[in-house]
C-alpha cells in the first residue's frame, strides 16, 4: 500500500535555526532518504518552498478565487512530503518515527486512496 508521509514544520523556527543545525538535519534528510531508498519504500519525495510561495485556488460561485498564500493560518506549515510503499500502517508508522521531522514537528501519515478502491469496475 502507499503512504503520503507529510511533514509539517514551523516556518519560523527553520528559518531561525543556526547553520550548523540546519547542515546536520539536511545530512540527516539526505540519510532518511537514501535508508528509504535502498529499503525499496521510496517512491517519490520533495521540499516545498515557503508558504509565503503559496498560491490557493478556490472555485465559489463559478468564479476563480486566487489567494496569495496558504487557506489557513497554522503553528505548522507543510514543508515537504514522501510518498512510500509500505506492507503495512505499523511499517508506514516505523518509517513516519524515522523522519527527521518527526522530532522537530510533525508528520502526517496518510494511506493513498488507490483509484481501484473507489472507482467502479467495467
Amino acid at each position: 500500500m502507499r503512504y503520503m508521509l507529510m511533514i509539517n514544520n514551523d516556518e519560523a523556527a527553520m528559518a531561525a535555526m543556526p547553520i550548523e543545525k540546519a547542515q546536520q538535519m539536511s545530512a540527516a534528510y539526505g540519510a532518511y532518504t537514501e535508508a528509504l531508498k535502498q529499503s525499496g519504500a521510496w517512491l517519490a519525495g520533495e521540499r516545498l518552498r515557503p508558504t509565503q510561495a503559496t498560491t490557493s485556488v478556490r472555485i465559489a460561485g463559478g468564479k476563480t478565487n486566487v489567494i496569495d498564500g496558504p487557506y489557513a493560518d497554522t503553528k505548522e506549515q507543510l514543508a515537504g512530503f514522501y510518498m512510500i510503499e509500505a506492507a503495512d500502517i505499523d511499517t508506514a508508522i516505523e518509517w513516519a518515527a524515522r523522519c527527521p521531522a518527526a522530532s522537530t514537528g510533525t508528520v502526517e501519515l496518510r494511506p493513498i486512496w488507490e483509484m481501484a478502491d473507489y472507482m467502479p469496475q467495467k
